[in-house]
């Protein structure tokens, strides 16, 4: 024990390592919360003196073995696991696939009083056997130990082990669990969680990314849904807006609580009209027939709607049209928009969009063409039949304000695809209004749905690619690993997606996530074993970093976005009539 400048210091030196260990295995002992002074001491054995020490070794070990054979004993394995080891390691010595190197490794513990340093002392000792490690105090040498862990590189203990390579290469210090973000004038990171490693807070910032979109895979039941909306709450804290595709009525609590609106698709007198033209400012309309009365509505806002009607109708009808069917659909289109007075002069856009109902008209006119017959058929159960509610009609809300959530819990599950996809439509003429300037966040939660139909994969992957010039992210969240890295659009969405959060995976699909996402074996491992709300961020793009973290909300925030069966029924307030 040593007094250095009013506290006191004790050395120990390890002595004894584990057989087995994989990269960072010191971090338990580097991120030991205590005044600890780590000091590696490394000298490369010149290839000779190596090869000679070998030798020698090899020599010996296998003297032994002939020893034993010749009186007959049977083999000790100890010593046979040691001459293979001895062997293999000649022979990458030889080859120049390995190098041996010196290692003394010195742990010097400071504390204020001998009983701290006591309490300390044996702390580090546990956490060194915790690790399979020997650790030896420096008695009678405190004033040399101490000098070991001095930043001068002197050595005078000189308690060294000889490792390879591979072996020295997993002790290599500098392996910290911590995910650093620059910070910019315009900072709009949030607070994810704990670091699972170390214990500290981990922030990011999606909106400084090289784009803005995330996607977020897990099982489920391992939180995902949990740590989406943690996430959402505290971006529209630093004063961005937001967008939310909501299944299951998931978001309903948290859009109450922020006075947010709800536009609860499939509930009585709730439309969105697919024909409608994505008018920016609609309050400056003077007439019908003014040019001004559009707005910032681009150049090409007709054929633009029209192209985005054949993939609606597409998943609507819920298969693959044709060329023939896809001819007559866009004649019958353009038919329906100058039916109601709509072309492509910008003049006319103003004029009231036409509806569902007119299109079937349209088709049902064209009795010489029986393709049109046949989708004129096809859409009678939305344009009269019992899904007339939902899209064959105009307009009766518009979506506005800091954060919309578009509730689909009501609709059937024959037309939710279409929904959603009619939902990102309206969410897309939000995200590319001229005048809005601020960040937005769209979120679209079981992404799996759309994923699943080609038509609205492509309408995700569009939009992936587009949203970063609008100053808006997408996140998606699924479940189903299949339907995003078994595609090629999928895969495309995950390319397109700087912020990458992957949560507890099912053991059927821990492969493919690892392949996609050239996981290691032990980030492999933590995804099979995560607790619920434990999460891996593979963040940066190009400059890949990786942070363990568990999400942490604050009572209020736990409040507002829990969906535990068990807290819901304790809490009348939490339920479906407390919103």
């Amino acid at each position: 024990m040593l007094s250095i400048g009013g506290h006191l210091a004790t050395t120990l030196v390890v002595t004894g390592y584990p057989a087995e260990v994989a990269p960072g295995w010191l971090a338990p002992l580097l991120n030991f919360p205590a005044h600890v002074d780590i000091a590696f001491h490394i000298e490369p054995v010149p290839s000779p003196l190596a090869a000679r020490s070998l030798n020698r070794q090899r020599a010996r070990l296998e003297s032994g073995r002939r020893t034993r054979w010749s009186r007959g004993q049977v083999d000790d394995p100890e010593t046979e696991a040691a001459a293979s080891d001895a062997t293999n390691l000649a022979h990458r010595l030889a080859r120049g696939e390995e190098k041996l190197f010196r290692l003394a490794l010195y742990l010097t513990v400071h504390a204020a009083s001998e009983e701290d340093l006591a309490d300390q002392t044996a702390a580090v000792t546990a956490v060194a056997e915790s690790l399979l490690m020997t650790v030896t105090p420096t008695t009678y040498r405190a004033l040399p130990a101490w000098t070991t862990t001095l930043p001068i590189g002197i050595d005078p203990i000189s308690m060294s082990r000889t490792f390879d390579t591979t072996a020295l290469s997993t002790c290599f210090p500098f392996t910290s669990p911590e995910l650093t973000e620059s910070r910019t004038e315009d900072d709009s990171g949030v607070l994810y969680g704990v670091n699972v490693m170390s214990g500290s807070p981990m922030r990011w910032d999606r909106f400084a990314q090289d784009n803005y979109n995330s996607i977020t895979i897990a099982a489920s039941g391992s939180g995902k849904s949990y740590l989406t909306k943690l996430e959402l709450l505290r971006v529209l804290f630093t004063g961005a807006t937001a967008s939310v595709i909501d299944p299951h009525d998931e978001y309903l609590r948290l859009a109450s609580s922020v006075g947010g609106q709800v536009v609860a698709l499939g509930a009585t007198g709730v439309r969105l009209n697919p024909f409608d033209f994505p008018h920016h400012e609609i309050s400056q309309r003077r007439s019908p027939t003014d040019a001004s009365a559009t707005g910032p509505a681009p150049a090409d806002a007709l054929t633009t709607r029209v192209l985005f009607l054949h993939t609606w109708l597409s998943v609507l009808l819920g298969a693959s049209l044709t060329p023939h069917h896809k001819a007559t659909l866009d004649r019958a289109l353009l038919t329906t928009y100058r039916n109601a007075g709509i072309t492509h002069d910008p003049r006319t856009w103003g004029r009231p969009a036409p509806v569902l109902g007119d299109l079937a008209a349209v088709l049902e006119a064209d009795t010489a063409d029986p393709v049109a017959v046949e989708l004129a058929a096809h859409l009678v159960p939305y344009t009269t039949g019992s899904h007339a509610n939902l899209f064959a009609g105009s307009t009766t809300v518009t979506p506005r304000g800091h954060l919309v959530v578009f509730a689909l819990r009501h609709l059937p599950e024959e037309v939710r695809a279409p929904a959603i996809l009619l939902a990102l439509d309206a969410i897309t003429t939000t995200v590319t209004d001229p005048l809005r300037a601020d960040r937005h966040l769209v979120v679209v939660d079981e992404a799996w749905r759309m994923m699943s139909d080609g038509d609205s994969a492509r309408f995700l992957l569009r939009a992936a690619k587009s949203y970063r010039r609008y100053w808006a992210g997408l996140a998606l969240v699924t479940q189903d690993t299949d339907d995003v890295l078994g595609t090629s659009l999928g895969t495309a969405i995950v390319s397109n997606s700087s912020t990458q959060l992957l949560l507890r995976q099912a053991p059927q699909a821990i492969e493919t996530v690892s392949r996609q996402f050239r996981l290691s074996h032990g980030e492999a491992e933590f995804l099979l074993t995560a607790a619920r709300g434990e999460a891996l961020l593979l963040g940066g793009g190009e400059r890949r970093r990786k942070a363990a973290f568990i999400g942490v909300a604050a009572p209020e925030e736990h409040r507002l976005i829990t969906t535990d069966p068990a807290e819901l029924a304790a809490d009348p307030e939490l339920g479906p009539e407390g919103f």
